[in-house]
């Protein structure tokens, strides 16, 4: 009973051990970060958009009453 409880235990240390190994910082510095992406302002031109739907919703609603 003695000789299965020093395995576990052995088992039990190994795999703790192996997460410390693997949560050490290997010292090289982290990567730049990406360049942001390009600001395009679309702030404006979705109220835009949203009227010539609404305009185009409109227009294709009267012209399917009509037929």
């Amino acid at each position: 009973m003695i000789v299965q409880n020093k395995k576990i235990l052995a088992s039990i240390l190994f795999v703790l051990i192996s997460f410390v190994c693997t949560a050490q910082p290997n010292g090289m510095p982290p990567p730049p970060a990406p360049p942001p992406p390009p600001g395009l302002p679309i702030d404006n031109a979705i109220i835009v958009l949203f009227f010539l739907a609404l305009a185009f919703g409109i227009y294709k609603n009267f012209k399917r009453v009509k037929s």
